[in-house]
């Protein structure tokens, strides 16, 4: 037999208890941003005082929807995962699962496309909405739910003319005010170890780094690497520079190791002689020695904005008119002297 709510407890049960109307009492089980933080937590309390539970399957037969958000993983090496992406993961459950929704993970087979992949999923019914993320310019997923007309949200920014249900990190203005930071701190000559792939995150840190130079009236040099060697290479040809910069900058954190390695061997030491700055506050950036300056991206908060209007599309049929940027949060540790 199915099981029953606790002490059978239903939703007018508790809206009653609360004061407040049915709608209201979903809401908070369903859309938690819709309500007054005041409200939430009194109708939240009561819910869990009160064991209501709600019935998924049948709510999902009279909405029409399974309750599932199919999400695009990103394709990484199991010998040496994504912890960013794997963070944001968890994040993303999380959120979802607050929201009585569940994530259906995507991937294509061998040999297939993309689009292949999540044809798969509407023709089958398999979810109600996509998420995607590392998103790129034009991407081939973002255009084809778009032609499609099947709800999506992005990490990452659309395109003008493209439904703007995205949310990303303003990594521009987090990278300005990681070199105001370094300005604060007296550093005149800055440098920067980037990357030679266009991608859109790489892209708008790049531009942070050189607005926030402009802004400060400061000089830089930049130099780029793609890989371990190179970059050690490419960071020593920043410290030999005339004059050598005080501080060097890398675009992603993985390039922290190669710019201490750099100084090591240009004789100097990071934290004193040296001050290195990087962006995602990865995991290994705190074992560092010194531990690394940072940029963390607030990966909960962008996985609750997404699962936020991903609901607002599916039950109430509405998308954003426009994208959300959440800002970065500078993590100082002891590489800035």
């Amino acid at each position: 037999m199915p099981a029953r709510r606790a002490r059978g407890v239903s939703i007018e049960d508790v809206a009653r208890a609360a004061g407040v109307s049915r709608q209201t009492v979903s809401n908070a089980l369903n859309a938690p941003q819709r309500l007054r933080p005041e409200t939430l937590d009194r109708v939240t309390e009561l819910i869990r005082q009160m064991g209501y539970r709600p019935d998924q399957s049948a709510r999902s037969l009279r909405s029409g929807t399974r309750r599932i958000i199919a999400y695009t993983t990103p394709e990484t090496d199991p010998a040496n995962p994504n912890a960013l992406m794997s963070g944001f993961l968890e994040a993303l459950v999380a959120a979802s699962g607050e929201a009585g929704y569940r994530i259906l993970l995507v991937r294509p087979r061998p040999g297939q496309s993309q689009e292949k992949a999540i044809d798969e999923v509407i023709a089958g019914g398999g979810a109600d909405a996509f998420l995607l993320s590392d998103v790129l310019d034009d991407d081939p997923r973002v255009e084809h739910l778009a032609a499609e007309g099947f709800p999506f949200a992005v990490f990452g920014r659309t395109g003008p003319g493209l439904a703007q249900s995205w949310v990303d990190v303003d990594s521009a203005l987090a990278m300005a005010d990681l070199v105001g930071l370094l300005a604060d701190r007296g550093h005149r000559h800055v440098g920067l170890l980037t990357m030679s792939l266009d991608q859109p995150w790489l892209r708008h840190r790049a531009e942070g780094f050189r607005a926030g130079v402009s802004d400060r009236g400061l000089t830089s040099a930049e130099a780029t690497a793609d890989d371990p060697e190179s970059a050690v290479a490419a960071a020593r040809e920043l410290l030999a520079g005339r004059p050598a910069p005080t501080a060097l900058v890398v675009i992603d954190d993985w390039l922290a190791p190669a710019a201490y390695a750099a100084a090591q061997a240009e004789g100097l030491v990071v934290g004193s002689d040296l001050a290195v700055a990087g962006f995602n506050d990865m995991p290994y950036a705190a074992l560092l020695q010194p531990p690394l300056t940072t940029v963390r991206l607030p990966l909960r908060r962008i996985a609750d904005a997404l699962v936020g209007r991903l609901l607002t599309i599916i039950e109430d049929g509405v998308s954003a008119e426009a994208g959300l940027l959440l800002p970065g949060e500078i993590v100082v540790r002891a590489s800035l002297p």
